[in-house]
């Protein structure tokens, strides 16, 4: 019985749990910024990106890791 596939849905599986959960929140809580200070838009929009980016590599190093099992 082959168990490498398995293997490697788990391990994208549990990797991409942790960054939704991530861009999920930094995108929330941008919105909220930006509901209560709309002159903050654009200050906010830039780091929130980047946040997002740093989040999304986490997930691309899991993806990684499920192809190298």
């Amino acid at each position: 019985m082959e168990l490498a596939p398995l293997a490697k849905a788990i391990a994208i599986g549990l990797g991409a749990i942790g960054p939704a959960i991530g861009i999920g929140m930094i995108g929330a809580r941008a919105m909220e910024a930006i509901g209560r200070n709309p002159e903050a838009a654009g200050k906010v929009l830039v780091p929130m990106l980047i946040a997002s980016a740093f989040a999304e590599a986490i997930a691309i190093y899991a993806l990684v890791i499920a192809l190298s099992l």
